[in-house]
């Protein structure tokens, strides 16, 4: 597990799921402390469609930020590392994150998102782009399965996103936990995210009231799951 800084997994919500910016996506500016930060969306997950692209430049265009992407199917940028540790904020988009990760393994992707992450940019992302940061989590990257995936490592643990949503992830997920499939980890709702600062669980934060996150863990042949307390941010 690498030491950085900022991780902000969201369960579901933002703007790439919502087509405004919502609560969740100002929270994660403003933990930039800065004004006019620089803004980073990396849609691989989705395929790199261009109207993704499209909405994340005109939902974020009025507050003159500084916003880039990268695009993996048209790669144009040279040293990908350096881009990635110059960004404020990369956002990840959701998707089928089992092909988002063999994208990234195979363009270096992976790599320079780590190298970023330990110089201090901050890493969010929904869905794919949540699940992804995790070692381990339930991924729907299968048609009509839901099965275990091995990603990033930049975080210990487990983890499910749309826990709320979605029918059969949320018994999906206690059962892969309470057979040992999974490790240890953490769900969250649509519109709850959870903040992590050094690898560590700082806080659950949700846009929704109601919306909550969970630590899931293995209790003997069952899984226990604990709602943690979810701070609701300002509308």
């Amino acid at each position: 597990m690498a030491a950085g800084g900022t991780i902000i997994a969201m369960g579901g919500g933002g703007f790439a799921m919502r087509d405004v910016l919502t609560p969740l996506d100002r929270f994660v500016l403003e933990l930039t402390g800065k004004p006019r930060p620089n803004v980073c969306f990396v849609p691989t997950a989705s395929g790199d469609p261009f109207g993704s692209l499209q909405r994340f430049h005109q939902i974020f265009a009025g507050l003159e930020f500084g916003l880039s992407y990268v695009d993996v199917f048209r790669q144009a940028v040279d040293d990908l590392e350096s881009f990635l540790a110059n960004q404020d904020v990369v956002y990840v988009g959701g998707g089928n994150t089992r092909n988002m990760l063999l994208l990234w393994e195979a363009w270096g992707v992976d790599r320079a998102l780590r190298f970023a992450y330990e110089r201090g940019t901050i890493l969010a992302g929904v869905s794919a782009g949540a699940l992804c940061w995790f070692r381990e989590g339930i991924t729907d990257s299968y048609p009509g399965r839901l099965v275990p995936l091995q990603c990033l490592g930049l975080l210990d643990g487990s983890f499910s996103p749309h826990y709320d949503v979605e029918p059969g992830r949320r018994p999906a997920f206690q059962q892969l936990i309470a057979r040992g499939e999974l490790a240890n980890g953490y769900a969250a709702d649509d519109g709850a995210a959870l903040r992590f600062e050094g690898g560590v669980l700082r806080e659950a934060i949700t846009e929704e009231p109601g919306k909550l996150a969970y630590r899931v863990s293995r209790a003997g042949d069952a899984a226990r799951e604990e709602p943690l307390p979810t701070r609701l941010l300002p509308a």
